[in-house]
Formats: C-alpha cells, sequence, structure tokens
C-alpha cells in the first residue's frame, strides 16, 4: 500500500473543520491560486484534501492571520512553484515578519495601557 493511499483524505468540510476556515474560503483561496495543487477528487467529484494540503493550508492560514495581504499570499505561492526563487520568498517572511514584529509592539504598548487601567480601577474598587 502507497503511502498516498495511506494518507487521509478529508471532505471540504472537514477540511474546514480541521483548519479553521470556512468552506467558502477554501473555495477561494483555490479559485484565487493560493492552494498551488489542487486537491484530488473523489469519484463523484467532491474535494479531498489530503495532509499536504492541510499543512499548505495551515501556512496560508498563519500568514493572513498575521496580517499577510492576500496580494502579497499571492505573490509568495506563485513564486512557490519557480526554482531558483528561494530569496525572493526569504525576502517577503523576512518583510512579514518585520511587520508582525512591530504589530506585535504596538499590541504590547496597548496591553501596558490596559494593564494600567485595571491596576487604576481595582486600586478604586478594592479602596470603597
Amino acid at each position: 500500500m502507497s503511502t498516498q493511499t495511506q494518507e487521509r483524505r478529508l471532505t471540504i468540510g472537514e477540511a474546514a473543520d480541521a483548519t479553521g476556515l470556512s468552506i467558502d474560503t477554501l473555495r477561494y483561496y483555490e479559485k484565487s491560486g493560493l492552494i498551488p495543487n489542487r486537491p484530488d477528487r473523489s469519484a463523484s467529484g467532491q474535494r479531498r484534501y489530503g495532509d499536504r494540503d492541510l499543512r499548505w493550508i495551515g501556512t496560508l492560514v498563519m500568514l493572513r492571520r498575521t496580517g499577510m495581504p492576500i496580494r502579497e499570499m499571492r505573490r509568495f505561492v506563485d513564486l512557490y512553484a519557480v526554482d531558483g526563487s528561494e530569496p525572493e520568498r526569504l525576502r517577503i517572511l523576512c518583510e512579514h515578519r518585520q511587520a508582525v514584529l512591530e504589530q506585535l509592539r504596538e499590541v504590547q504598548t496597548h496591553l501596558a495601557a490596559i494593564d494600567r487601567k485595571i491596576e487604576f480601577y481595582e486600586e478604586k474598587v478594592s479602596s470603597t
């Protein structure tokens, strides 16, 4: 038995549940070319997502949830199919990392302000 036949094959609904995306988002990602290798189809024509598909979608989820614009994700995916494009893919990821670090610093600043407000109100409440 080959590895391919042992691999789990999820329906689009199961893949949506497994990745935290909606079915519509998975379809959009496919139509947009963000999933470079289209999922296999069953005899009835239903999509069947394998482990490799789910890992790739997991990468897309991570990039999107950390704020990478769809157009930049599409650029990354387009480069994925090009031999020798590793330096450009690395550049995209490094730039995105910098953007995420900037967002993180901003969120930490806001969190510190919230903590100060909580401390202020805890003192007010405990003194009454």
